[in-house]
């Protein structure tokens, strides 16, 4: 059985990398960013108008005074409209959701090393702190990754505004960007990346003092007192 002090480090770490999960789970369930946007038809001052899209991971929202028409509040799904635009947005932001739910799969292996190591002393192995290591900086340097990737979608690209497009394909419209704000959802990410750190370090602190301990155990012989070394 281990010692209560490696029990308490792993389930310690165990909880830090639930929780993150958690958070991770709450972002990609919730609005990522938002761009507020002036339109023109044709160039026609006169016809000017404004929009507004929301854009989550699965679902975003468009809200639009005639641009280019007029119409109420619509919800979409956003995989099947960036399709419809087609180009560099839907694969920047396919790669996103994949690099996340690839970070939701380390933290889960992580939990299970961590419940694993919390009752039973594994060999040094994948098994033990080193894929502990390996799974919970995956996460975090992927999240980094992700938080990269998807403010340059949003803001480097056309995104939001192909999205206006394709609800009326027949009509030329010009855009000015008024605002442009990560949201929520986007923000998560650098608290499951700090929990996900966190959890490397609370290993890290248990086989370091383990690792003094062995040392201290280990002495060579010449440490030894002159008076055993006689006999």
């Amino acid at each position: 059985m281990p010692s209560t002090t490696k029990t308490l480090h792993f389930l310690s770490s165990a909880l830090v990398t639930c929780v993150s999960a958690g958070i991770l789970g709450f972002a990609m369930s919730t609005p990522w960013a938002t761009k507020a946007m002036m339109c023109a038809r044709d160039g026609n001052d006169f016809l000017n108008g404004s929009a507004a899209v929301t854009l989550g991971l699965f679902n975003g929202r468009l809200e639009r005074v005639l641009c280019p028409l007029f119409g109420l509040p619509v919800d979409f799904q956003v995989f099947p409209k960036l399709v419809e635009t087609k180009g560099v947005p839907v694969v920047l932001h396919a790669v996103s959701v994949c690099l996340l739910v690839l970070c939701l799969l380390c933290s889960a292996v992580s939990i299970l090393i961590s419940l694993y190591n919390s009752v039973s002393n594994p060999y040094e192995t994948y098994m033990g702190p080193v894929g502990l290591y390996t799974c919970s900086t995956i996460s975090a340097c992927l999240s980094v990754v992700v938080l990269i990737l998807f403010v340059v979608n949003f803001s480097v690209t056309t995104v939001a505004e192909d999205v206006v497009r394709s609800f009326d394909k027949n009509t030329l419209v010009e855009f000015n960007i008024v605002s442009s704000q990560m949201l929520l959802g986007y923000y998560l990410l650098i608290p499951y990346a700090a929990l996900s750190l966190l959890a490397v370090g609370l290993i890290y602190m248990y086989d370091r003092a383990a690792y003094t301990q062995r040392r201290e155990q280990q002495r060579p012989t010449e440490d030894a007192p002159r008076e055993i070394m006689m006999y």
